[in-house]
């Protein structure tokens, strides 16, 4: 390999120049690492084979590094826990959980972790695949809005790469921008999932690591059933969080807003967010009006009414747009073949919509047919995944005749039950 003689980056060896600062690559005994005396860790060979070059990222629970595997001959992601965060015995099995995790799941569309030790000063490191590309988060944040063709093809990779873990009853549980990464290729995004350190194992006689009551995951993208710590959470929720990230992605905004966590949650539980064609007109990209209907049933609270699985949100937002095929297909399809064809549908299926009186009144109801609404494509056969869903058919059909205040009223008394339960988790 090569590296800068600047900023310390690493290369393959027939590259020429580094495109961060322009310097001519060269040896990595001709580019040495300065030592620091704010970083003990730099220069230093971890576990008998990762040389540190260099730091990457920074966060709560530890640092990333761009290091040099002597064993393979490849630079690798090497990331360590703060000293504080490795005396917490819950942070330290979750760190080792997501090494596991990846041994468990080796998937195209999930990050490699292939190796997981402790160090000589009292941490311990997790050694990763190196990604060139960059976080969801930090794109969004660029360029506020993505095209729907971008949005389509990944979020169809994203349902390729959480299949396998759902099918092992495993709960990501923290999908948001910042564990979703980029990796630009000429024929669009190649996505990688991050960080299973928070995944719930929903098999029998798992490891429990979340005391009952408490909440996992940013508040943005938490399921109502996420927000109240309830121990029903299953893959469901997973779902949610992307049909949010998807949301956000196509309309700019978050779909729950909030000055903090206990008021986005309460959003969360009571509200709905508005129609995503509703930010059309002043969008950069048209909204499919057929996608209303998709997000509405990502949306439903109670997670039985709820889009099943994220193969069933991908195929239904790729439908809204008028694309043929599934997400199997859309995920390997390049971004500007996917853009040709939604090109060409948008205009037609914009003047069938026009005349279809749907109302904003109807848009969020607790229905379960909203599957059956144009846009909201063809529902996959669900034995696929390997779950099986709970059918709704045995209710007597007088209730849907009888007055709905008692139910109102009972919705609302719970809702105001597992708002304050949130509050004080935030509180205490």
């Amino acid at each position: 390999m090569k590296a800068c003689p600047r900023c310390g980056r690493l290369y393959p060896s027939e590259a020429g120049f580094c495109p961060e600062d322009g310097q001519q690559l060269t040896t990595l005994s001709m580019a040495p690492v300065e030592t620091s005396a704010s970083d003990p860790r730099m220069g230093v060979l971890l576990c008998g084979r990762y040389q540190v070059r260099r730091v990457v990222a920074d966060g709560g629970m530890g640092r990333v590094y761009e290091a040099f595997d002597n064993k393979t001959d490849r630079n690798v992601a090497v990331k360590l826990l703060h000293s504080d965060v490795a005396k917490d015995a819950v942070s330290v099995e979750r760190f080792k959980r997501e090494f596991a995790v990846s041994q468990l799941l080796p998937h195209e569309h999930i990050v490699e972790v292939f190796d997981f030790q402790p160090t000589p000063d009292g941490s311990y490191a997790l050694a990763m695949e190196f990604l060139y590309g960059e976080e969801l988060r930090n794109t969004l944040k660029r360029e506020k809005v993505l095209a729907p063709a971008r949005v389509i093809r990944m979020l169809s990779q994203l349902a390729l790469g959480l299949d396998g873990a759902h099918e092992r009853h495993l709960v990501h549980r923290d999908l948001k921008p910042d564990n979703i990464f980029l990796c630009q290729t000429r024929d669009g995004d190649n996505i990688k999932i991050l960080d299973f350190g928070s995944v719930k194992d929903k098999a029998e006689n798992a490891k429990k690591l979340t005391v009952m009551g408490t909440t996992i995951g940013s508040p943005y993208y938490m399921a109502p059933e996420q927000a109240q710590g309830l121990d029903t959470l299953d893959h469901r929720a997973d779902v949610w969080a992307l049909a949010a990230i998807t949301y956000e992605s196509l309309t700019g905004e978050v779909p729950f807003k909030g000055n903090n966590g206990p008021a986005i949650l309460l959003e969360i539980l009571t509200k709905n967010p508005r129609p995503p064609s509703d930010h059309s007109r002043a969008g950069q990209f048209p909204i499919a009006p057929g996608l209303d209907a998709v997000m509405a049933k990502a949306f439903q609270k109670n997670a039985n009414h709820r889009t099943f699985s994220v193969g069933e949100l991908a195929d239904q937002v790729g439908s809204a747009y008028g694309l043929k095929e599934s997400h199997k297909q859309w995920a390997t399809r390049t971004q500007q073949d996917l853009e040709s064809e939604i090109v060409a549908n948008l205009p037609q299926m914009m003047l069938e919509q026009k005349t279809r009186d749907v109302t904003a009144d109807s848009f969020f109801g607790m229905a379960d047919d909203l599957g059956d609404m144009p846009g909201a494509g063809t529902r996959p056969v669900l034995q696929e995944v390997g779950l099986q869903k709970t059918s709704n058919s045995s209710v007597p059909p007088v209730l849907a005749m009888a007055p709905r205040w008692p139910i109102v009223a009972v919705i609302v008394a719970t809702t105001i039950l597992a708002v304050m339960a949130v509050v004080l988790l935030f509180v205490l």
